[in-house]
């Protein structure tokens, strides 16, 4: 039965991206993103399908959003870069808004 939900499961070798593909993965949860840096990404996308999803994971900071997607990643999960326990409604806007610049300062 289709949904219509996205299935994205974390993989961190080819091995791994290529069998979530094969069992129908909607995209790949590049994790951890520290692990899986844009130079890797650049090498990934050029052997994985062209509308393979990448989507890093796990030390994503604002600075490295433009590397990413200039790599090919199509977005990101960001966590604790965003929030952290016990972060004020201000600190998690202004760091909110620093991810959202560095998105669209990054283009596509």
């Amino acid at each position: 039965m289709t949904v219509g939900l996205a299935v994205l499961p974390g993989v961190a070798t080819m091995t791994e991206a290529f069998q979530a593909l094969r069992a129908g993965a909607s995209g790949l949860k590049l994790f951890p993103g520290e692990a899986i840096p844009p130079e890797v990404v650049k090498a990934w996308r050029a052997v994985l399908p062209k509308d393979a999803e990448l989507y890093p994971v796990g030390g994503v900071t604002p600075e490295r959003i433009a590397p990413y997607r200039r790599a090919g990643a199509n977005g990101f999960g960001i966590g604790s870069a965003l929030y952290k326990p016990g972060a004020g409604v201000t600190n998690v806007e202004r760091a909110a808004r620093a991810f959202v610049s560095a998105w669209n300062e990054a283009g596509s």
